[in-house]
């Protein structure tokens, strides 16, 4: 099914990363003679329009750079010398605009041959994460992405995921530009909370439970733990408020202080504080139970993690970044006199110079010499740069740590490392409200998963009959879940925040997951009752599709590629998921005009290579966003 269609010397390719780039190309050579202009500066300016009205590229006059006053008039002038051609009609002028029609039949010959070999790969172009596109054996850019990053023995809360979906997004849209990509969890797997952990499961904890379900059962002991230290710093507190009032008046507050000494040295703060020392003296001990909680927990968050079609490469931490690197990192702030002394503790002072004023202050050590986060941050950026070599580093963190995580990209530039902040960057997102389990609070994102699977469980037996045809009805369920709570994530752009819906998100009506996946499963429904093959697909006749929905379906199909390669600059998972939506729609207001199971042979050939062209790019979407699509439900 070659297109049989020239462009200057260049014939069409289906090898081509995205076919339209030869609409380009073609309509810049031809604009070219006509405006004497290079081609290159109208093929950089020509996009894609809104809406099919409009054209399937259009060409703002002004953005050539010509005198205001001229615009209107060189915008008629090149529409009407505009010479013909196979592959476009002439353009239609609108003003100052340029816009540009693919005529059907070219486009048909090129772009459903083009999806149905390329298969998975339409709409990747591995060039583009090339260090070098004109000599690839210099090898691929390098991303490290750090995302996700719970808390050990706390809840997997909103923030998590919303880190996590977005995180597992990215990668995915950087592999499929070419970049070599490492997917880094860094955890909160340090600090006194670990004494305090470690202590409540002498006390409190059991071999049985910590086995079955190590996360949930450190977080249950790790609460129980704190109601018990509660009482005793509220007893503390209410004796140091005594011992300040017995020294404003006068009185001998040496049976206070006593009282404070023996109630602190008995508390169940101290004895975490000293468990952790000797954890940071390296008492195999201490670091063996530590290590066991972690090791233990990270096998289950590798569970979760699979059912979002979520995989790292490196299971990190703030228990990774070795005390050497952070020390290094605050004698050279103070070497180099960033840092100053303030009340005991170390700061970096923001505010002296006027560009960075609101960044504040930010505290690198406290009084008793103890690490920070920021100090934490600065030796883990030095790490990541050092062992992986990368062209990136994306931390996908919540807007709230936007602060902290621009004095960390500032910091490391003043320490004369420009190269390394120019690198970094922050993809922040809004929170999650009201995100609860059916029994009320919040504890862990499998309680939230196993809420909406038996939702859409639900959902699923009102239809007996298809119900009835699903092979593995709880699987599917537990997928159409998982859809149905990412896609709402993802359904805003990522610094809005938004509220979480059980009703709304498994609905299907509207844009939901379970839509988009219904969507999946009716074209694999079409595909079954065809009965075709894919030679019978290969050899269909493309000029038997004639009707406006075939033609504008493959106008959408034909933006994939471009879609993509949008979405590197937007980094926003809606740039995908609307073009899907609006994909689906199209799709759906297709069937009943173009009919496969009935209509005549190579009617039925045709329609079903056009459709099954579309439901290959829906799934390269769908696999995109990280979502599994299903072929029955």
């Amino acid at each position: 099914m070659s297109s049989g269609y020239s462009i200057g010397q260049n014939p069409p390719s289906l090898e081509a990363s995205n076919p339209v780039d030869i609409y380009r190309a073609h309509i810049s050579e031809l604009l070219a003679c006509v405006a004497d202009k290079p081609a290159k500066d109208i093929y950089d300016k020509l996009s894609w329009t809104q809406t099919f009205d409009k054209g399937d590229l259009g060409l703002a006059v002004p953005s050539l750079r010509i005198p205001p006053k001229e615009t209107g008039a060189k915008a008629s002038e090149w529409g009407d010398k505009f010479p013909s051609s196979d592959l476009v009609e002439k353009p239609v002028v609108a003003g100052t605009f340029l816009q540009f029609f693919f005529k059907p039949q070219p486009l048909l010959n090129l772009i459903v041959p083009s999806i149905l070999k390329k298969k998975t790969l339409y709409g990747t172009n591995p060039t583009l994460g090339l260090r070098d596109q004109s000599d690839p054996s210099k090898g691929k850019k390098r991303m490290v992405i750090d995302f996700s990053s719970p808390n050990i023995a706390k809840p997997f809360h909103a923030g998590h995921l919303r880190s996590t979906i977005i995180g597992g997004f990215l990668a995915n849209l950087y592999e499929a530009a070419g970049w070599d990509v490492v997917r880094l969890n860094y955890l909160g797997d340090w600090g006194r909370q670990f004494g305090l952990l470690a202590n409540a499961f002498e006390m409190l904890g059991s071999e049985e439970k910590l086995e079955k379900d190590p996360i949930g059962h450190l977080f249950d002991i790790y609460v129980e733990i704190n109601n018990i230290s509660r009482p005793e710093e509220e007893e503390i507190k209410q004796i140091k408020e005594e011992l300040i009032q017995a020294s404003a008046s006068g009185k001998d507050p040496t049976d206070l202080e006593k009282q404070i000494q023996i109630l602190e040295s008995k508390s169940v703060n101290e004895k975490a504080r000293q468990y952790f020392k000797r954890m940071e003296d390296g008492d195999e001990a201490a670091l063996a139970t530590w290590r066991r909680f972690r090791d233990l927990s990270i096998e289950r968050y590798k569970k979760t993690y699979s059912r979002l079609n979520i995989r790292y490469d490196v299971y990190g931490g703030e228990s990774t970044v070795e005390k050497e690197r952070m020390d290094r990192a605050v004698k050279q702030l103070e070497e180099s006199g960033l840092s100053e002394e303030s009340q005991g503790a170390t700061v970096v002072d923001l505010t002296k110079d006027p560009k960075t004023k609101k960044l504040g202050k930010a505290l690198v050590r406290k009084r008793d010499g103890s690490s920070l986060y920021l100090t934490r941050d600065i030796g883990e950026a030095y790490k990541r740069v050092e062992v992986y070599q990368p062209d990136k580093l994306i931390y996908v963190v919540a807007s709230q740590q936007e602060l902290h995580l621009a004095q960390l990209f500032k910091i490391l530039e003043l320490m004369g490392h420009p190269d390394i902040a120019a690198k970094c960057q922050h993809v922040s997102f809004g929170m999650v409200h009201g995100m609860s389990t059916r029994k009320g609070t919040v504890k862990f994102l499998d309680d939230i998963l196993r809420d909406v699977g038996e939702k859409m469980h639900e959902v699923m037996q009102k239809n007996q009959t298809k119900y009835e045809q699903v092979e593995n009805p709880e699987q599917t369920a537990d997928t159409l879940g998982i859809t149905a709570v990412m896609v709402q994530d993802m359904t805003g752009k990522r610094i809005n925040g938004y509220d979480f819906s059980l009703e709304r998100m498994t609905s299907f009506e509207g844009d939901t997951g379970p839509y988009l996946q219904y969507a999946h499963a009716r074209l694999c429904s079409i595909t079954r009752r065809a009965g075709l093959t894919a030679e019978d697909l290969e050899s269909a006749d493309l000029s038997l599709l004639q009707e406006p929905h075939a033609i504008n379906l493959v106008r959408a199909l034909s933006s994939w590629p471009d879609v993509v390669q949008n979405t590197l600059k937007t980094q926003e998972p809606v740039t995908v998921l609307s073009y899907l939506f609006k994909m689906t729609h199209m799709l759906s207001s297709s069937y009943d005009v173009l009919k496969v199971v009935g209509s005549e042979e190579e009617v039925k050939k045709a329609r079903m290579a056009l459709y099954e062209a579309a439901r290959q790019v829906l799934n390269n979407g769908m696999k995109l966003l990280g979502l599994s699509p299903v072929e029955r439900m």
